[in-house]
C-alpha cells in the first residue's frame, strides 16, 4: 500500500478509535475493539492481536485472524525481542529473523509494538502479521 494512502487510513482509524475506546473503561473491551478495527480496515493485516505478560509468560489475548500460539517461548521471537528491548520491531521477512516463532506458516512479515500501561510499564505487545513480505514500514510503526 502506498505510504500516503496508508497514512490517511491510519489517521481515519485513529479518529474512529478515539471515539470508540472511551465507551468502556474495560481494558479487554478496548483491546478487542482496537484489534477488530485494525484487522478489518488494513487489508494486509493477516493476524492482529495482543500478547500480555501473565506470571512471567507471554500469553495471547484479544486477536483477529487464524488460531494463535497461546504462549510464546520465553526470550524467543519478534514479540519477546520488542518486549525486552522496549522498541517497535519491523521484520520484512520473518524467515530471516533469528529464533522466529512460527504460529502460522502463512505469515511472512511482522511488526511488534511494546504495549505500555498508564504508568509507562511495558505489559505486553501489539503483534501484527502479514502474509506478504515487506508489508510494514515506518508509517505502520508510527501509527501503531
Amino acid at each position: 500500500m502506498e505510504e500516503k494512502k496508508k497514512d490517511g487510513r491510519y489517521s481515519r482509524i485513529y479518529e474512529q478509535l478515539t471515539k470508540l475506546v472511551v465507551k468502556s473503561e474495560n481494558q479487554q473491551a478496548r483491546m478487542a475493539t482496537i484489534t477488530a478495527l485494525l484487522h478489518h480496515k488494513m487489508n494486509y493485516f493477516f493476524w492482529t492481536g495482543y500478547y500480555l505478560i501473565v506470571d512471567g509468560e507471554m500469553v495471547v489475548n484479544s486477536y483477529q485472524g487464524p488460531v494463535a500460539c497461546q504462549i510464546l517461548k520465553k526470550g524467543k521471537g519478534v514479540c519477546w525481542n520488542a518486549f525486552n528491548n522496549g522498541k517497535t520491531v519491523v521484520v520484512e521477512d520473518v524467515n530471516t529473523f533469528p529464533n522466529h516463532i512460527a504460529c502460522d506458516s502463512r505469515s511472512n512479515s511482522e511488526i511488534v509494538v511494546p504495549l505500555k500501561n498508564r504508568e509507562g510499564k511495558i505489559i505486553g505487545v501489539l503483534d501484527v502479521d502479514s502474509s506478504q513480505r515487506n508489508s510494514f514500514s515506518e508509517t505502520d510503526a508510527y501509527w501503531l
